[in-house]
């Protein structure tokens, strides 16, 4: 018998395959250190704090018909999450991110996350043949949306009536496809979750700290927007109303996932009846714990 969610999550699911350093690294680095290969994809990443919260999310995204697929097919529903919505194609092959980690940080990744946006909107049947909603009756709850679907693909989301009563939540992918958010700018019920670069790519401008690109992009027409400047702040508000909190000190020791750590941990509380305030603080303190390590991927 297939779950019933209380939440999707649209977007990027595929392998991350992160290699990690002790030491400080620069371009033309050949340094020992480890190598994984995770489930990962910013969707996916969001599920899986969900799923340590208690959630129970569903999975709209596309994974090919190949062995890669299939295993992480396997590897999320072993993990809780729903998957028969899952769009499985059996010409695009399973996307897959490549990171590289060093004591200084992420020194550079690649995103191959072709096959998603190739699927385009046949990712989103299931909100319009009943499955899990339809236009009579939409989807009603929150909605984790990723900044690897395509612009169009979001501007389609943005004028849909199958969006129509769903609490949006959408983050980019990556300060390289933040502008892409552009098209939920004025979304009545979007909150966007941005780090202070990202900020200002979609305000076109550079900001000093986290209240003051809140409140620009409250300016600009965002509902309701987080943003995060790493272990200096992090800011939430809507119009003419932005708080502001330091994030606990960390030993960082790994960064690729930290902000959708951050928006799960801020969706859940949320969703579990905690104030703006505390839902804040939670969520920052469960990405700090995730940056030190301390949190399986």
């Amino acid at each position: 018998m297939t779950q019933t969610p209380d939440i999707l999550c649209i977007g990027s699911v595929l392998w991350d395959v992160i290699g990690r350093a002790a030491s400080h690294m620069r371009v033309g680095s050949d340094v020992p250190g480890r190598i994984t290969r995770l489930p990962g994809g910013v969707a996916m990443n969001i599920a899986m704090t969900l799923r340590r919260f208690g959630m129970t999310p569903a999975l709209l995204t596309t994974i090919g018909r190949d062995a890669e697929g299939d295993e992480l097919v396997a590897e999320a529903t072993r993990m809780g999450m729903v998957c028969a919505h899952i769009y499985r194609s059996e010409d695009l092959p399973t996307d897959v991110y490549m990171a590289v980690e060093g004591a200084n940080g992420l020194i550079a990744a690649i995103a191959d996350a072709h096959s998603l946006e190739a699927a385009g909107d046949k990712i989103l049947r299931p909100l319009s043949n009943g499955q899990l909603g339809s236009q009579a009756a939409p989807f009603s709850g929150p909605v984790a949306l990723d900044g690897n679907l395509t612009e169009e693909l979001l501007q389609e989301i943005a004028q849909s009536l199958l969006f129509t009563n769903a609490d949006l939540r959408v983050a980019p992918a990556s300060p390289g496809k933040a502008e892409r958010l552009l098209a939920l700018i004025g979304h009545p019920s979007a909150t966007l979750y941005v780090n202070l670069e990202e900020a200002g790519l979609l305000c076109q401008t550079t900001f000093a700290e986290s209240a003051n690109a809140a409140a620009a992009l409250i300016a600009r027409g965002a509902h309701r927007v987080l943003v995060t400047d790493g272990g200096k702040s992090a800011s939430e508000g809507t119009a003419g109303d932005i708080i502001t909190q330091t994030p606990p000190a960390v030993m960082v020791t790994r960064v690729t996932g930290a902000g959708d750590t951050f928006m799960a941990a801020h969706i859940a509380s949320e969703a579990q009846g905690m104030g703006r305030a505390a839902a804040l603080t939670r969520a920052l303190n469960a990405a700090a714990t995730y940056v030190s390590g301390e949190t399986p991927l």
